[in-house]
């Protein structure tokens, strides 16, 4: 890598010119002073008869450009690599002088300290690429918020940088066309000695295309989380006190410049360019299991926090009255709540990037171990931080004393949804106040994000709840369900206040096709329909999990024949309309490991009814309750085809056999923490790809296989509006590395987190663009592997470049025709 040196002259020079400029693409360029030293001798006296005396700093007589190569190959990145680059363009160096005078009257001593900074080009690898993350200054990580840089990424098109234009001419300046690079212009170079320090930057570039669409393709939307932290989402600076003249950055900590959400968001729109809406997630903290008992509040991590830049305030409760989560090992298990201000400006920010944007009121339950709380499941005390669908009556259904069907279950319902009602909100500066009862129940959450959203200048869509298992199953009656009449009811108050926007309920996967209890009655009941056709409910809101696989070790087991690994596309694409809860289901647990698969069946000539991954049938066909099993003569309110259907949710672990269990996390602190059926708990980022690749391609409009509706003349499932778990607004590699900082960092690996996964490549991929650029055409299809990182530097043979991936990779090259 090339370094400019600026050498320093101790004796005082005046008269100093400087040449123009300096345009280079290799050899080594020395600059010159000019002017003799008998001018400034000649002044200095005059001056120090008028100022008194007066002292200059060292100065530079020569810039040195250390190791620029003439000749040397391009590199060549394929997926995320750290590399040096070259200097291809300097300008002169400017000298900034800076003049103090010390003392009383009569004179003083005046000092003349300089200082230089420099513009020049830095050529990264051969483009495009997707962007840059991580630089450093002689090995030290290098924090660009202070400089004033541009990237351009190496297309084909681009266009000559205006800074070299103007130095060089509109004629002379190269566009450097196909090679990426980035220009820092008055680079201060005081921090390093007056010398330019050897740069490196964190490179990401896809390779080319290979075997179908690629996640970085299909993903048109995600989930913006991490739900909570005090200012996670602010745009604007907040810093944390710490003591007299001591701060700590609460939004910062990256190389770059501006906030950690935008950089986020700066690196979203490079990995995955075609997202176009997302789901931002906004959580409150639930505090028990009994929905009589559960109160849902805004939480912070701790009451004594000194903030500059902005307060948290959240539904007029400020940081003193708050609710605290709680500890683990001495520290906050959850971020709090993120402050009204900093849900605004991330809702902004986003509009400002052209997205659309939806906000999902969340629930994280804040049950620690030891509670003591009485378990609606029957357990000594309820579970550790466990999933928001557990909420449910007390007893819950099924259990022993259970409430269910009586009016006293729905009457835990109605305490669980309160009684908080539009009126009860209203702006309060860049927060929302609260004049209703003092509860804190679902009603409180959604509708004071429901007005935080018309601050905010109105939204495109809006949750009113997700995954409510627990509360939307249990009933107050034969085949009465209270919670569906609370949903309805929200909805219609939400929709009052956010007209313009598109409102729905989020359901699970295993919820919104009915209710089909265990308790041996054979009732089927399609619980939500109230809801789905109410008329204040937009779309069909689903947070689809649903697996794709059912893979084991080895090759004795039943999927073994139908693929060679569990990566194979076209493996689980015939698994999104087939396989388990489509075809089969497991009745126990043995059977599970057994493979001993019962076929999905009913009497009624209907098996769909039971089918949760048969979203084309469910959505396409009236809907009759069952109660007894016996068909209704009449049907639900639902209208065939009358809806679209959004995946509000959807994803899939990076761990080993992820497609198996794709709802499931590794939380070590929730007794909800598990790995995929038959997982061995290994890392596999390229599993998660192919389930997302799989999946979205399949629906994807031009495969035929997404209905239209006649009705609304839209697709059944809109995919435009399908939001994929998750990105961060915590940047990678910051997230997860900065484990000062983010407790939960160590979740990414096994987790559901795109950032640090996207804008990457497959082992397959990068094997074809090295073939295919030799003129070779490589047959990859059975190459499975994510590959992080990969470069070439310098020119090599494609057998060269190949060897120490099939060396790491341990494949065979193998020579046809």
């Amino acid at each position: 890598m090339a370094a400019l040196v600026l050498g320093a002259a101790g004796s005082a020079l005046g008269g100093a010119v400087l040449p123009g400029s300096i345009g280079v693409l290799g050899a080594t360029v020395g600059g010159a002073s000019l002017g003799g030293t008998a001018g400034a001798l000649a002044g200095s006296g005059l001056d120090a008869a008028l100022f008194g005396p007066r002292y200059e700093g060292p100065r530079t007589e020569a810039l040195h450009l250390q190791a620029s190569t003439e000749g040397a190959g391009v590199a060549r990145v394929f997926g995320r690599m750290r590399v040096a680059g070259q200097v291809i363009w300097a300008a002169r160096f400017k000298e900034h002088a800076t003049t103090e005078t010390q003392g009383g009257k009569g004179g003083g001593v005046q000092t003349t300290d300089y200082a230089y900074s420099l513009s020049f080009a830095v050529a990264l690898c051969e483009g495009e690429i997707a962007n840059i993350g991580r630089v450093w200054a002689n090995g030290a990580p290098f924090d660009l918020s202070g400089a004033s840089w541009r990237l351009y990424r190496g297309a084909e098109d681009q266009t000559p940088d205006a800074l070299i234009q103007a130095i060089e001419g509109a004629d002379s300046a190269p566009a450097f066309r196909g090679v990426a690079y980035a220009v820092f212009e008055d680079f201060d170079l005081t921090p390093f000695g007056a010398r330019l320090p050897n740069l490196s930057f964190e490179v990401m570039r896809r390779p080319a295309a290979g075997e179908g669409p690629r996640a970085e393709e299909l993903i048109k939307g995600v989930t913006l989380i991490p739900s909570s932290g005090e200012f996670v989402y602010s745009t604007e600076p907040v810093d944390r006190l710490l003591g007299p003249g001591r701060s700590a950055s609460e939004t910062h900590h990256t190389g770059r410049g501006g906030s950690d959400v935008e950089a986020a968001l700066d690196d979203l729109q490079a990995q995955l360019p075609a997202v176009e809406a997302v789901n931002l997630i906004v959580s409150w903290f639930g505090t028990d299991l009994r929905a009589g008992e559960c109160e849902i509040r805004p939480g912070v991590e701790t009451l004594s926090k000194e903030t500059r830049g902005a307060q948290w305030r959240v539904n007029g409760v400020a940081r003193g009255d708050a609710y605290v989560v709680s500890e683990l090992d001495g520290a906050p298990v959850y971020g709090g709540t993120p402050a009204d201000s900093s849900v605004l400006q991330a809702i902004a920010a986003l509009k400002a990037r052209g997205y659309r944007v939806t906000l999902t009121p969340f629930i994280l339950m804040d049950v620690p171990a030891g509670n003591g709380l009485p378990d609606p499941y029957g357990g000594a005390e309820q579970a550790p931080y466990p999933w928001r669908g557990r909420i449910t009556i007390h007893p819950a259904p099924g259990e022993p004393g259970s409430p269910d069907q009586t009016a006293a279950a729905g009457t835990q319902i109605d305490a669980f949804f309160g009684a908080a009602a539009p009126a009860h909100f209203a702006a309060d500066g860049d927060s929302v106040a609260y004049s209703g009862p003092e509860e804190w129940g679902l009603r409180r959450l959604a509708l004071h994000y429901a007005r935080l959203c018309v601050m905010a200048g109105g939204v495109d869509g809006f949750i009113i709840a997700t995954e409510m298992r627990g509360i939307t199953w249990p009933r107050s009656g034969a085949g009465a369900y209270p919670a569906t009449a609370h949903l309805r009811s929200l909805a219609a108050d939400v929709k009052s206040v956010l007209p313009g926007a598109a409102v729905s309920y989020a359901a699970d996967w295993t919820e919104y096709f009915g209710h089909q209890p265990a308790d041996g009655s054979g009732d089927v009941y399609y619980h939500l329909d109230p809801l789905w056709a109410d008329p204040n409910i937009d779309f069909v809101g689903i947070d689809w999990y649903a697996p794709l696989s059912d893979w084991r070790e080895g090759t004795a087991h039943a999927d073994a024949d139908l693929a060679h690994s569990p990566h194979d596309r076209v493996y689980l694409q015939s698994n999104v309309e087939g396989g388990e809860g489509f075809d089969w289901y497991y009745s126990s647990t043995a059977d599970r490991h057994g493979q001993t698969r019962t076929p999905v069946t009913d009497g009624h000539g209907a098996p769909w009814v039971f089918r949760y991954k048969d979203v084309r049938s469910w959505w396409s066909h009236p809907h009759y309750d069952r109660p007894g099993g016996v068909p209704a003569a009449s049907p639900t309110d639902w209208t065939p085809m009358s809806k679209p259907v959004r995946f509000m949710e959807t994803g899939c672990p990076a761990a080993d056999k992820g497609p198996n269990q794709p709802n499931v996390f590794f939380d070590p602190k929730s007794s909800e923490s598990a790995l995929p059926y038959y997982s061995t708990g290994a890392r596999d980022d390229l599993v998660q790809r192919r389930f997302l690749e799989a999946l979205l391609d399949y629906w994807a409009p031009e495969n035929n296989r997404n209905p239209v509706s006649p009705i609304y003349g839209g697709p059944m499932l809109d995919m435009d509006n399908a939001f994929v778990w998750t990105w961060d607004a915590r940047p990678y590699p910051e997230f997860p590395t900065r484990a000062e900082v983010w407790g939960d960092g160590p979740n990414w690996r096994l987790g559901h987190w795109l950032t640090g996964r996207m804008g990457l490549g497959a082992l397959a991929e990068t094997v074809a663009e090295i073939c295919a650029d030799a003129g070779a055409e490589a047959d990859v299809t059975a190459l499975d592997g994510a590959l992080a990182g990969y470069v070439l530097n310098g020119l090599c043979s494609a057998r060269d470049a190949l060897a120490p991936l099939a060396a790491a990779y341990r494949f065979d090259l193998v020579e046809g025709a």
